[in-house]
C-alpha cells in the first residue's frame, strides 16, 4: 500500500503518449520517457531492464508482450521495477485518468514485481 509522500517515479514506454508525461507530473509522479531517456528502438526486455535499474514503473500499451515478460522474469527469480498495462485511451488525459489511481495503489517498493491494469 502506498505510505508516506515519496515521489513515485514512472517510465513512459515507447508507445505511450509523452504528453502523459507532465499529466502524471503535476501529481507528484516524477516521469522519464522512453525519448527523454534516449531509449527508442530499445527490446521490452531492454527496456525493463532500464526501468529496474531507474527503480521506475513501466508503463505500457505493449499488454502481451509485457505480460510474456513478467512470466518469464519471475520463472526466473528476477525482479522488475513493476509494470502497468494500460488500455489504449482514444486521448492522453483518459490515458492518465485511469492510470493516477493504479499508480496510486503501492509505494515504489510496493511495485516490485507488480503488474496491474489500467
Amino acid at each position: 500500500m502506498r505510505t508516506g509522500s515519496a515521489l513515485l517515479r514512472v517510465y513512459l514506454d515507447e508507445d505511450v503518449d509523452v504528453l502523459l508525461a507532465p499529466l502524471l507530473s503535476v501529481h507528484g509522479i516524477d516521469c522519464l520517457t522512453t525519448v527523454a531517456a534516449g531509449n527508442l528502438g530499445r527490446t521490452d526486455e531492454e527496456q525493463l531492464t532500464f526501468a529496474l535499474h531507474e527503480s521506475r514503473v513501466l508503463i505500457t500499451h505493449n499488454r502481451d508482450d509485457f505480460e510474456n515478460l513478467a512470466v518469464v522474469w519471475w520463472g526466473q527469480q528476477h525482479d522488475h521495477a513493476g509494470i502497468v498495462l494500460a488500455m489504449r485511451r482514444s486521448d492522453t488525459y483518459g490515458l492518465a485518468r485511469h492510470v493516477l489511481p493504479v499508480l496510486q495503489v503501492y509505494d515504489q517498493a510496493g511495485w516490485i514485481n507488480a503488474v496491474l491494469y489500467a
